[in-house]
């Protein structure tokens, strides 16, 4: 059977049916309001383990929904976990690749059934609007779906060399590593968690789960529902606690393999941290982005408008792959950019769990405080052209909400045209040409995501040719930098912004968890 990408919210539009996703939705939160645990437990070798103390998850919606609390484990828990896992891979990497496939094809059918409970999770716990939590999860069960095609498509990775002597009969085999940790960000809490643990389990390794501190209700469901698709006791250990505590000491700990969806900060430091050591330890990870949009003098203007608003704008600038600088031809700069501003001043800030809510809070009071000094810094080196304010309405006060914000007038080199914000914060600035704004977009550490807008083929085949980055779109009006889809755009980034050069969704993503062995067999 082909791959087919689950695509719920652009699906139901097509066939008429778009409200019922609205209904399902809000039905979903209702019983996840009312059945919160108090207490949300660790798992280790599929036993239930509590720590001495335990964290509060509270809603960047509104500071008054408590989610539940979760284990502080200690650092010295990281040892077990990975131990667990440790004794599990023997059986785990010796199960055929069919049954693990046919397992994780069970899970995908179950998220599926229990999409909009997931979508549910993912809003009140990270402040995603109903239809990019309802997306998370579609491309989830992508990740899972496309993966065990794959792994049918190659039988396994097992095939037949070619033979130089007659006598003997060669095959190659990738086989996998043994324990990876998976550690886990907030913004794509079940697609990106279930994507980076597919990735490791579907090819036989065992894994030790850490999710986002600030988001780990869905990775906890997530776990769940892998638990009851038949993913046995130890495969998938999951450990909640600090990023710099708990996470670290599972990073420094005796894994296989590291995979990782992060700061470039934190993902540098593991992979020294695994060059380091005595034995090859792979790291494979995703490491943020600083994404340029270039509009040319021959765009259409009212698509590129669409295109950088949403880009920029949507799940308020939290996503590695977020326009957060834009090169405009100065010939078209100011009818651009009045068109942008007006644009983006339409678009509803406020709760997610209103249907009609294009983006909601940022994940917490931190990133208000760092949006607000960034804000402060723009104003200062440039011009805020829209933006720069906390929302402290009557009906938002209880949360994480600021304004969508437009600056310009900063030099290239200023520190918010060069670092990764994740914060609804587009920095603009003027191009004399095409050849100018590619080699500007070029000029940072990151190549994640890039995108253009003309309607002229031959300033698409030289932005294609010369720009840096390992995800480029040409007129999407969808959104101008962001939204690969599982199986159609391969998700990696250049320098920077990743480790591997390979991307997700990709042909190449599953190989990155083998590694291969030539096997010779002399007949007699």
């Amino acid at each position: 059977m082909s791959f087919e990408n689950e695509n719920t919210c652009f699906k139901a539009k097509l066939l008429g049916t778009f409200d019922e996703i609205g209904r399902r939705f809000d039905a979903a939160v209702e019983v996840l309001l009312h059945g919160f645990k108090y207490s949300y437990p660790n798992y280790v070798g599929g036993i239930e383990r509590r720590s001495a103390h335990e964290f509060e998850v509270i809603s960047p919606i509104d500071s008054t929904i408590q989610l539940g609390s979760f284990q502080k484990m200690p650092a010295d828990q990281a040892k077990k976990a990975v131990e667990a896992s440790r004794h599990a891979f023997a059986e785990w990497r010796n199960t055929s690749w069919l049954e693990r496939v046919n397992i994780f094809e069970k899970a995908a059918d179950m998220m599926a059934d229990e999409k909009f409970s997931l979508a549910a999770a993912i809003t009140l716990n990270n402040g995603k609007n109903r239809y990019e939590a309802v997306a998370d999860v579609d491309e989830a069960i992508d990740f899972i779906r496309y993966y065990c095609q794959q792994m049918r498509e190659n039988e396994g990775y097992d095939r037949e060399m070619l033979s130089t002597y007659p006598d003997e009969t060669v095959r190659s085999v990738l086989r996998p590593y043994g324990v990876f940790a998976v550690i886990c960000p907030f913004n794509y809490p079940v697609a990106i968690t279930t994507g980076m643990m597919a990735g490791a389990l579907i090819t036989g390794n065992t894994v030790v789960l850490k999710p986002s501190s600030a988001v780990p209700l869905p990775p906890f469901l997530l776990y769940e529902v892998f638990r009851r698709a038949g993913v046995p006791d130890g495969v998938i250990n999951l450990v909640t606690g600090p990023g710099d505590e708990l996470g670290d000491a599972l990073v420094h700990s005796d894994v296989d393999g590291i995979v990782f969806t992060g700061s470039r900060a934190v993902g540098e430091r593991m992979i020294m941290s695994a060059a380091s050591r005595e034995r090859h330890v792979p790291v494979i990870a995703e490491m943020g982005g600083k994404n340029a949009i270039i509009v040319t003098e021959k765009a259409d203007l009212d698509k590129a408008v669409e295109g950088v608003a949403k880009a920029a704008f949507g799940y308020s600038g939290q996503k590695c792959s977020a326009c957060s600088r834009l090169f405009v031809h100065s010939k078209v700069y100011d009818t651009f950019v009045s068109k942008l501003v007006e644009y983006t001043a339409s678009l509803k800030v406020g709760d997610p769990l209103e249907k009609d809510t294009f983006t909601g809070p940022v994940i917490s009071e931190a990133k208000v405080k760092q949006f607000l000094q960034c804000a402060d810094m723009a104003g200062k080196d440039g011009r805020v052209l829209t933006g720069g304010k906390r929302i402290s309405s009557e009906f938002l006060e209880q949360g994480n909400y600021v304004e969508l914000t437009i600056v310009d007038s900063l030099p290239d080199d200023h520190y918010l045209m060069r670092t990764e914000l994740f914060l609804p914060f587009l920095c603009v600035t003027r191009a004399d040409s095409l050849e100018d704004a590619i080699a500007r977009a070029n000029a940072v550490d990151y190549g994640l995501t890039a995108g253009i807008f003309s309607e002229d083929a031959d300033e698409l085949y030289a932005f294609f040719r010369d720009i840096e980055a390992g995800v480029v779109y040409a007129n999407r009006r969808r959104s101008g930098s962001s939204g690969a889809m599982v199986g159609s755009q391969a998700f990696g980034g250049w320098k920077a912004s990743g480790s591997t050069g390979k991307g997700t969704g990709s042909v190449y993503y599953l190989q990155q968890f083998m590694r291969e062995q030539s096997r010779t067999v002399v007949r007699p």
